[in-house]
């Protein structure tokens, strides 16, 4: 092999560790993985490398790479350039950080020598511009681990590493950085033994724990399960039903990010999101077991009754990555969601259920008209939803959007990704999913996620599975939609895009009703939301590739404008429709 670089190795060892895409927006520190790449294909090596798909923009990049690895567990890898594109990628990457994600971001540095003096070295003069003096602090923040390449002799070790880290839980993005002189560093050919770098084992409860947890739930009155991402492992998804179905547990999905307990469920208890007065189930509560959950309440709004014991299991329990975060609890403990509930589930059957510690009777009476209640709410709640659901005469609203989605849908094995914000309840409620798997969200906070996402989300499930993404007018402008539509008709990867058009950001209006509800804003309506003159959003998305675009504002109309987009997208070429709901503020 004549050309073998620091570059070369960087690139066998994401192979070697399973890393199939890199996802990239390259600039003047990738040249050395160019060539690395195009000699690969000349010497009839590309298989052994990961396939490069390129994004015009960082946020279309990590949000591919983000969205691939949820659905598949496998860590993907993306490059950005320098310093700018390190910006650039920031929120994204907090958001895969919250979302618990595996994801490699590389980045070159400006290069270390200015007059010649290795291969690589300073010939632009933005390499001077570029230069900052702590390139990596920039993600410090929203990265588990972060690392400067100096050498390419131990290139592959750092990239096992890294990754290593990033597969173990709590899950997350790793970062990495080498000079241009580095990746230029001519090598002898080497392997490392990736199984040597495998993720940490799942963790399980002490038995100690197990019992106590257990002996509570079955000793309990009224117990209650939050959760919000348990889903993100789809297999956890069938534990947490037979743990609920043993003892008839109401469960709550809180600010569910993940399909967690199937809808139909008689247990299903209902979504919690934006928090406006106090749930009453998890008021009734006595014994509440929080599975995998940054914020099962908010306690100002919503919150336990006093007295009640809270028991936390988490992959990551006390949240050292929040400054600001505290769920007082009996037992906070730190395990695999899937393997402690099967913990819990297993004692109460062999121990509790057999055994004389409780009394077994009573014990089954208070199961069956735990059911019974849950069956009776479940009714409830459906017969309002489907109140909610009915179509207007003149308005949309997101209910009848979200229903309208779900009816299309329905039975096409399709993978919905939501980025809506405040109307995050009513598209829950409204897709009623029941599928482990079926529904994803990022997690974080950054918004402009799911352009990118679907991109990752196509390669990931391939032809045969619809991607349909769900999203806000203020997520759809903040995810680069040229760059996003452009990348999913370069590399075939098509998605159904349905845009929640408030025309307007609802957020700021909703928090600043919480903080002043009767303020000069909420009396004159005035909060500066409003995205008057309206951008035609669908005409963005055609113009850089999708295949068809429309926009609506009847209920009758929407539909047939969905099932026609749907069927662009079933052919081939990425649709958008921008549905007109209720304006957040009339301008």
């Amino acid at each position: 092999m004549g050309y073998y670089t620091t570059s070369t190795a960087f690139l066998e060892a994401l192979g070697e560790a399973g890393v199939r895409y890199v996802f990239a927006n390259l600039g003047s520190d990738h040249p050395g993985i160019i060539e690395a790449f195009a000699q690969a294909r000349a010497n009839g090596r590309a298989d052994a490398l990961p396939r490069l798909i390129v994004c015009p923009h960082e946020v279309v990049a990590i949000s591919a790479a983000h969205a691939y690895a949820m659905i598949t567990g496998e860590a993907q890898a993306v490059l950005v350039h320098v310093d700018s594109g390190t910006a650039n990628v920031a929120g994204s990457a907090g958001n895969a950080l919250r979302g618990r994600v595996p994801v490699l971001i590389f980045a070159g540095s400006s290069p270390a020598t200015q007059e010649g003096e290795l291969p690589g070295g300073r010939t632009e003069f933005i390499q001077w511009i570029q230069d900052v003096r702590d390139q990596r602090g920039i993600l410090r923040n929203y990265v588990k681990y972060d690392q400067e390449i100096r050498s390419g002799r131990n290139v592959k070790q750092l990239v096992h590493r890294a990754l290593q880290l990033a597969r173990s839980e709590p899950a997350g993005p790793v970062y990495l950085t080498a000079t241009r002189e580095v990746m230029e560093e001519q090598l002898q050919p080497w392997s490392v033994d990736a199984a040597g770098f495998g993720a940490v084992a799942p963790m399980a409860l002490t038995p100690e724990v197990v019992e106590e947890i257990a002996t509570a739930l079955a000793g309990a009155e009224r117990p209650l399960i939050i959760t919000s991402y348990l889903g993100r492992n789809p297999a956890a998804v069938p534990s947490l039903v037979a743990l609920a179905e043993l003892l008839a547990i109401p469960v709550v999905e809180a600010m569910a990010y993940h399909v967690n307990f199937p809808f139909d469920n008689s247990l299903h208890a209902g979504f919690q999101y934006h928090s406006v007065g106090q749930n009453p189930v998890l008021a009734e509560a006595d014994v509440i077991l929080v599975l995998d959950s940054d914020v099962p309440w908010i306690p100002a709004i919503n919150k336990p009754t006093p007295g009640a014991s809270v028991y936390y299991v988490d992959v990551d329990p006390v949240k050292p990555a929040i400054t600001t975060w505290y769920t007082p609890a009996r037992r906070l403990a730190a395990a695999s969601t899937k393997v402690a509930v099967e913990q819990i589930a297993a004692h109460v059957r062999d121990h509790l259920l057999a055994g004389p510690t409780l009394d077994v009777p009573a014990l089954l009476a208070a199961i069956e008209r735990r059911r019974t209640q849950a069956a009776a709410r479940h009714e409830r709640m459906l017969a309002a939803l489907e109140q909610a659901e009915q179509a207007g005469e003149e308005v949309i609203t997101a209910e009848y959007l979200s229903a309208c989605v779900r009816r299309l849908i329905d039975g096409t094995g399709a993978l919905v990704l939501t980025e809506v914000v405040t109307s995050s309840k009513a598209v829950s409620e409204g897709l009623r999913p029941t599928v482990p798997g079926s529904v994803i969200h990022h997690g974080g906070g950054y918004l402009g996620w799911a352009g990118g996402a679907a991109l990752g989300a196509a390669l990931a499930v391939g032809k045969e599975r619809p991607v349909v993404s769900l999203v806000g007018d203020g997520s759809f402008l903040f995810g680069s939609p040229a760059s996003a539509f452009w990348a999913q008709r370069r590399h075939e990867a098509p998605s159904l895009t349905i845009i929640y058009d408030n025309r307007g950001w609802a957020g700021p209006k909703f928090s600043t009703k919480h903080v002043h509800p009767d303020g000069a804003a909420a009396t004159s309506d005035e909060f500066n939301v409003s995205f008057d003159p309206e951008v035609d959003l669908p005409a963005v998305a055609v113009a850089a590739g999708a295949g068809f675009g429309a926009t609506v504002s009847a209920p009758a109309d929407l539909p047939g404008v969905l099932k026609e987009a749907f069927e662009v997208v079933l052919a081939g070429r990425s649709a958008v429709v921008s549905v007109h709901i209720t304006p957040v503020q009339q301008s």
